[in-house]
């Protein structure tokens, strides 16, 4: 099992939702409000007024999903969500070693 991660921009989570809900093995996300930053500018100092509000709204989705299925995830949401702008977001993956789905049994 591995667990696939992003932070995207908020007006790309429709499409992206859409584009997995096509994709084979997808098994659901969680998607959750956040705020980040990029690394700062190589440009010059920044001020203070500059530290306080370079903040900027996110949405985090994470995916647990098989191994096998895990890139080609990956792969799905750079390109619906990548604009080639500072700010696009970022996608990881990390091995899970054991995770279990919680249903109702069928007795």
């Amino acid at each position: 099992m591995m667990e696939v991660k992003a932070v995207i921009r908020p007006n790309k989570l429709a499409a992206l939702r859409a584009a997995l809900l096509d994709s084979p093995g997808f098994p659901g996300m969680t998607v959750s409000k956040v705020e980040g930053c990029s690394a700062p500018s190589k440009s010059g100092k920044a001020t203070i007024k500059d530290e306080l509000t370079d903040y900027s709204a996110k949405v985090r989705i994470e995916i647990v999903c098989n191994a096998e299925i895990a890139p080609a995830l990956m792969d799905k949401i750079v390109s619906v969500c990548q604009t080639g702008q500072m700010g696009d977001g970022v996608v990881w993956c990390t091995p899970v070693p054991k995770a279990f789905f919680i249903a109702k049994s069928s007795t």
